[in-house]
């Protein structure tokens, strides 16, 4: 299922409970895990392919912040959107399942759970989404619940102004 609506129309109403979206896929490329890893990760198999031969996985494996940060890159392309995604207040029950490789393609698929319009503002609601990364083979790598606030339609904002600002 995508959503009836593009990124630079969607807005909080558009997030209906129970679809499922793609996100498309990203690779995973050796040269940004080390740099990724030397800046934030510093751990040996992230860093040394020749250590990390002889550890634990294998070989080089991504941080599982560097799959993170590739995951947010395919949210925010194809799932949230530049004119509705307000922030998020964090995210719940984050695990890394498997291993990310260089050379894997990561996909990400995205669940809405819940959207609940906010009492107390208006003009947003929150969208409880259940988020899983996959590898090439369809095995899952990641998996998180992502909690975000966006905001309503401006029509359905029941006379409010276009922006929060203009409502304070």
């Amino acid at each position: 299922m995508s959503f009836v609506t593009s990124r630079d129309n969607r807005y909080f109403e558009d997030y209906l409970p129970g679809s499922v979206h793609s996100c498309g896929s990203i690779a995973v490329e050796a040269e940004e895990v080390v740099s990724f890893a030397r800046r934030f990760d510093p751990q040996t198999f992230h860093i040394d392919p020749e250590a990390a031969a002889k550890g634990p996985f294998g070989g080089l494996i991504a941080s599982g912040w560097h799959t993170a940060g590739l995951m947010m890159r395919l949210l925010a392309d194809h799932y949230l959107s530049d004119v509705s995604s307000l922030a998020s207040p964090g995210i719940e029950q984050l695990r890394w399942l498997r291993p990310v490789r260089p050379g894997d393609e990561l996909s990400v698929t995205v669940t809405v759970q819940n959207a609940v319009a906010s009492r107390s503002k208006p003009d947003r609601g929150v969208v409880t989404s259940s988020v899983e990364v996959t590898n090439q083979k369809g095995e899952a790598v990641m998996t998180m619940i992502a909690v975000n606030m966006i905001a309503r339609r401006p029509s359905d904002r029941g006379g409010l102004l276009s922006t929060p600002e203009q409502n304070m």
